[in-house]
């Protein structure tokens, strides 16, 4: 009965093992993705504002303070 006592638990302890690494892999993908879809429209808003918005010499943070207090 040792035996199958010990044999279940590295059983379990190997399932355990490649859950965690599937589950770090399938979480650190969506972060990388996530992140880029965040960058990628960052830079598209601040596009924006630079062509659309932002008055002469002004900088995009400068336009986007400016277009956030409604002026």
């Amino acid at each position: 009965m040792n035996k199958l006592l010990k044999a279940n638990e590295k059983i379990a302890e190997t399932v355990v093992g490649t859950y965690q690494k599937i589950e770090d892999g399938v979480v650190g993908g969506y972060q990388k993705m996530e992140n880029g879809i965040v960058e990628g429209f960052s830079k598209v808003v601040d596009r924006c504002v630079e062509n659309l918005f932002a008055k002469e010499g002004e900088t995009v943070q400068e336009a986007k303070e400016r277009l956030s207090k409604g002026k």
